[in-house]
């Protein structure tokens, strides 16, 4: 489908911010990218998308792609409907009655004719997801697809996602949940300062703490640790959860939940 080996990428004579990416995505596969913001995630989806190039690197496989980037350019004066439509002709894309059942299956609020300049930052989404999956791509990129969408709309995108991989197109999305990651992807894979590792299989746990005021980044068995609001999400190996638990305790935390990841 589509391979990237030894990737790269700089902005003028600043630092590099991807380093050595090598991924590979097999057609049928749901591919999730976890990471924080400024970690590199959207550089290296813009790079896939053929919106950027790699400053050193390769990547080869020309799937037909459908892209929703982090921040869709909704400020414009067409109506949803004719902004799809002219996308749709870039696409070469003759069946335009695809369009109307999408909006309404996204339930874009103000309909089909709402201009786009008058839509709220989860309805302009819905607008560019749908620009993304009209296509039938074979590679299908989110960039933090479920960001600013209502709960709804989840549901919906989690079908569209499973739709496009049961008829044997792939998916790779990005996030900064870890859950919302191990809900809907395949295979796992981490960014961290311009680097990606696949995520191990061994099983993790979910433990959610509020309060404290100590920084989890560096503690043994800790993979991921994602501020949310007043809380703080961890994601720990099964074998240090116990000793995680007890260092959360006595720095102060309260514990708000324990659960298995979804595998």
């Amino acid at each position: 489908m589509i391979r990237l080996e030894g990737v790269g990428k700089r902005y003028g004579r600043g630092d590099l911010v991807l380093r050595d990416v090598d991924l590979t995505v097999e057609p049928g596969r749901v591919v999730g990218i976890l990471g924080s913001n400024g970690s590199g995630k959207s550089t290296l989806l813009r790079i896939m998308a053929g919106v950027s190039h790699a400053t050193t690197g390769t990547l080869t496989g020309s799937p037909r792609i459908g892209y929703l980037p982090d921040r869709f350019p909704a400020g414009q004066r067409m109506g949803a409907r004719a902004y799809l439509r002219h996308m749709a002709r870039i696409h070469a894309l003759a069946d335009l009655s695809v369009i109307d059942p999408l909006l309404e299956r996204l339930a874009l609020v103000g309909g089909p004719t709402a201009p786009l300049r008058t839509l709220s930052k989860g309805n302009a989404q819905k607008v560019g997801l749908a620009q993304a999956v009209m296509v039938r791509p074979d590679l299908l990129i989110l960039d933090e697809p479920w960001s600013g969408l209502d709960v709804g709309t989840h549901t919906v995108l989690g079908e569209l996602v499973a739709e496009t991989r049961a008829r044997g197109a792939s998916v790779v999305f990005t996030d900064h949940r870890p859950q919302v990651v191990h809900d809907h992807a395949d295979v796992v894979h981490l960014m961290d300062s311009g680097r990606l590792t696949a995520e191990s299989a061994e099983p993790t746990t979910r433990i959610v703490l509020r309060g404290g005021g100590t920084g989890w980044a560096d503690e043994p068995g800790v993979r991921h640790a994602v501020a949310e609001g007043p809380q703080v999400v961890l994601t720990v190996e099964v074998a240090r959860v116990d000793a995680v638990l007890l260092r959360a305790l006595e720095d102060g935390w309260s514990v708000r939940e324990v659960a298995p990841c979804s595998p």
